[in-house]
């Protein structure tokens, strides 16, 4: 080394170099200078190897090399592509503050000691496909701005990525953890692969931002720290398998548990997301909670900079195949929620704040001889896709709000075969207006018992057509004993008809007077006398029958007849039968309205 020091650079200068297969008892090239190619291929080390603070202007490789000690790298300048594959490093490698600028290759590399990269810099790309880390992976504020590639990578003691920067994609997919696996504060500003990864030691993701995540199919054995972090787009964790209770931390615009197994509890607390728990499976309590405030750590508040354009509530777009019986859901927005396909939904528990799809705005478009408005009720997504298919609305792409004057659409009602049949929406509604009843819910409950009527209105199948026209007179009176001011509409519609009725056809001309008949013998003697009563006339002209004096009897026999009552007063045969009719009709109408009015105030 001393026959090339370069005086002027202080230090030692060699041009290209090949020494592949070379063995080399120690090996020091501690800040040399290395302007053109390296090729140390299948070289052994026995003692220390240092190269600190080397700068290799050209190519460096290393493929195959064996370092049975120390391999020291720490400072280095990796200006051209730097190939360790297959390498094996026996004791501790150390590349810390190290900087590649192009392609950085560990493919396969063994590292049976520490594997240091504590601020180490990747400009280029960064492979460390199939690598196998005995000892400790340390990877603390590295920075990855190309490329990253750690699938396959086995990590058999602990793995730290505290605090480090992806600026590109990076792929841990299929890579195992068999010791701690600390993300802690890692920031991913691209995609992150975790696909089919293994966790089996502890884990830990608080405090890391991802732009999007993919953990589909990760195993989480232990105890997981899974937050707080964020995410400006999805996480994805479909077919997850968590073994131990959980609690995870989550502020992103949509989170995926699609088919996610959870043996054991887990406690879902979310911000922002819109969250699929399609044919998830739930062997214990599974709790879903809209956070209220950001998320702290260590005291110190989430600031969320990824959301700033985010900022709703947390949806459930979909619990299909899901049972129900241990899901929990708390302040949790159900407006496109589809639950078609869940088990036990008799016996899912909707705790806070659970709001659902309301129906359309203004007029009914069907009735334009007697329109009328939508009386707003909670509904079910699947009845807003029927709906809409049955009216012919297109599906609208995602994203795109429909018309709040027509039913609510989306991809479902596109296909017939996705979309449920009113006896399938009636069954939901069954259900869950159970639960709605187990939570002393009576006017949540109140309203899916309207939309399980209005489904089986509206069923042609299982629902005759003798039952479907009780239905809908039963509708029509009181909408199903459930709108009060329908059934008061009636009554007083049914009221004003009888007191016109009684006027113009009911009430005679006069009380009719009783006269007395009799037979007197001519001799004297005892003396028989006949009462009889008149039959009442109604004789006036119809300008005389609508006066102050009979609206008041008019009203009085309709008043009685409201409260079963008779009223005493002498009526025409039409009266007679005006009232017999009113006095069955017009008290089922009060009754029906008395029912609206305590499933709307009973708790």
């Amino acid at each position: 080394m001393e026959a090339l020091y370069d005086p002027e650079a202080g230090c030692a200068r060699i041009g290209e170099a090949d020494l592949r297969g070379a063995e080399f008892e120690q090996a020091d090239f501690d800040r040399a200078i290395f302007t053109g190619t390296v090729r140390l291929s299948e070289a052994k080390f026995y003692e220390r190897a240092s190269f600190n603070e080397v700068q290799f202007l050209g190519n460096a490789w290393f493929d195959g090399a064996h370092f049975h000690k120390v391999a020291g790298f720490s400072e280095a300048r990796f200006s051209g592509q730097a190939g360790f594959g297959t390498a094996k490093f026996d004791a501790q490698a150390s590349y810390d503050q190290a900087q590649f600028t192009g392609l950085a290759a560990f493919d396969d590399a063994r590292f049976s000691g520490a594997a240091r990269f504590y601020g180490a810099k990747f400009d280029g790309q960064a492979v460390f496909i199939g690598a196998r880390f005995s000892g400790s992976a340390g990877y603390t504020a590295a920075q990855f701005s190309s490329h990253t590639e750690f699938g396959g990578a086995e990590f058999a003691s602990d793995a730290g990525f505290n605090s480090a920067v992806f600026s590109a994609p990076a792929r841990f997919a299929g890579a195992r953890f068999s010791g701690t696996a600390h993300f802690v504060m890692a920031k991913f500003s691209s995609d992150a692969h975790f696909g089919a990864a293994i966790f089996s030691g502890e884990t830990a993701f608080d405090g890391a931002q991802f732009f999007g995540a993919d953990f589909s199919g990760a195993l989480f054995s232990l105890t997981t720290q899974f937050g707080p972090l964020e995410c400006a787009r999805e996480i994805d964790l479909s077919g997850a398998v968590f073994e131990v209770p959980v609690s995870l931390e989550i502020a992103a615009v949509a989170v995926r548990f699609e088919r996610t197994r959870w043996e054991s509890t887990a406690t879902l607390r979310l911000r922002h997301a819109t969250v699929d728990l399609s044919h998830a499976v739930l062997t214990n309590p599974v709790a879903v909670t809209a956070h209220p405030a950001l998320f702290r750590r260590g005291g110190i508040e989430v600031r969320e900079n990824l959301l700033r354009a985010s900022r709703g509530g947390v949806r459930v777009s979909s619990v299909r195949g899901v049972d129900a019986a241990h899901l929990v859901l708390t302040d949790i927005d159900l407006v496109d929620c589809l639950f078609a396909g869940a088990f036990h939904l008799d016996q899912l528990r909707l705790e806070g704040r659970c709001t659902f799809a309301s129906t359309p705005t203004g007029r009914h478009r069907r009735y334009l001889v007697c329109p009328y408005r939508w009386s707003s009720r909670r509904t079910l997504a699947e009845e807003h896709h029927w709906r809409a298919q049955v009216a012919g609305q297109p599906a609208l792409p995602d994203g795109r709000p429909p018309s709040p004057r027509v039913w609510r659409t989306g991809p479902n009602h596109s296909s017939p075969t996705l979309t449920p049949d009113p006896e399938d929406v009636a069954t939901l509604y069954r259900q869950l207006r159970k639960a709605f009843e187990d939570g002393k819910n009576e006017p949540g409950a109140a309203d899916f018992y309207y939309g399980e009527m209005e489904m089986r209105r509206h069923d042609r199948v299982d629902t005759t057509t003798g039952e479907r026209f009780l239905l809908r007179g039963y509708w029509l009176l009181s909408g199903y004993g459930l709108r009060a001011s329908r059934a008061l509409g009636w009554l007083l519609a049914a009221m004003a008809v009888t007191i016109v009725l009684m006027m113009g056809l009911g009430l005679p001309d006069s009380s009719p007077e009783q006269v007395a008949t009799g037979t007197v013998p001519a001799g004297g003697g005892r003396v028989s006398l006949t009462v009889d009563k008149e039959d009442p006339r109604l004789t006036l002209p119809v300008a005389d029958r609508f006066t102050g004096e009979r609206v008041d009897k008019a009203v009085q026999v309709v008043l009685n007849s409201v409260v079963f009552r008779t009223s005493g007063q002498d009526l025409t045969t039409w009266g007679t039968y005006t009232e017999m009719i009113s006095r069955f009709l017009e008290p089922v109408l009060l009754a029906l309205a008395a029912l609206a009015i305590r499933g709307r105030i009973k708790r």
